[in-house]
């Protein structure tokens, strides 16, 4: 098993001028540490559920962009950019950018969005999410386009392209990988298995994880896709540190689950450091880990 580190906790000393050296130092730390990941927020004000909406956020793109050049070999993306942020022809240019950059380490994740807050307070546009849905099968869509051979035009319910180039192409071929973050049965899962390379679940225990493989895997069967080619991704909860046997053993169960990857996160106020150890005591153990 894999670790990847997603940051989410801007309310750190001294910040805001703080904040550039801080995220650096960290990912720099969790790359020398093993971590093969390193994933931000996207969101423009911090979620409620773990501050307050007015601490800290910074812009998700423009933040791995930074990183980019902070980093040599871990995979950088969002933990998921909300369908309705960027117009999915921007969004491809910008993935496509940090590609580029970052000498072909980018990878898109993208989720229906969720966070109604943010978009009133912007101004941004938050419609029903069945159309949130219908809009995210759009975009996958207009970004495999974009990513290939076809620069003509694109003519969906909701979105209407007259021309997807995109000049340069992604350093990655044939394509950054596509992450769909979130758990839902009916229509998430379904677009993991129709267009993406991963997904990314909660992970409450493994038997619900089990469950929504499963779930998953009978999605792939229907659309002709083998399970096998989609990574198996979850989002930890909890400060490994706290207690790395402990951690270790609850991982060890998703493991054998076929989970490749688990993100952690930070709890501050000294993430690089955090990130040090955790690539001490535990990326290590969890390398050792595999299906069953």
């Amino acid at each position: 098993m894999r670790t990847g580190i997603h940051f989410v906790n801007f309310t750190l000393p001294d910040q805001p001028a703080s904040l550039a050296t801080v995220l650096s130092a960290t990912a720099r730390a969790a790359e020398e540490g093993g971590c093969s990941t390193f994933t931000l927020m996207d969101h423009w004000f911090q979620m409620e559920q773990f501050a307050t909406s007015q601490d800290p956020m910074l812009e998700g793109y423009t933040s791995l962009g930074f990183l980019a050049g902070q980093t040599q070999q871990m995979t950088l993306g969002l933990l998921v950019t909300g369908v309705t942020y960027r117009h999915p022809g921007l969004l491809a240019k910008i993935v496509t950018t940090l590609d580029v950059v970052s000498g072909g380490r980018a990878q898109l994740g993208i989720g229906a969005a969720w966070y109604e807050r943010e978009h009133l307070g912007l101004g941004v546009p938050f419609p029903p999410l069945g159309e949130r849905f219908e809009r995210l099968e759009e975009t996958l869509q207009i970004c495999l386009q974009m990513w290939s051979d076809d620069d003509g035009p694109y003519e969906g319910a909701h979105y209407r392209l007259a021309e997807t180039i995109c000049s340069p192409p992604p350093v990655q071929q044939p394509r950054p990988r596509i992450l769909v973050g979130g758990s839902g049965e009916r229509k998430t899962l379904l677009l993991v298995a129709r267009y993406a390379d991963a997904c990314n679940l909660f992970a409450p225990d493994p038997a619900v994880v089990a469950h929504k493989l499963e779930v998953l895997d009978r999605h792939c069967d229907a659309e002709g896709r083998d399970p096998s080619a989609i990574q198996r991704t979850i989002l930890g909860f909890g400060d490994p540190l706290d207690d790395v046997d402990a951690f270790v053993a609850s991982m060890e169960g998703y493991a054998k689950l076929g989970i490749d990857l688990v993100e952690v996160m930070p709890p501050g106020p000294d993430p690089a450091a955090w990130a040090s150890r955790l690539g001490e005591s535990v990326v290590p153990r969890l390398a050792e880990l595999g299906p069953s």
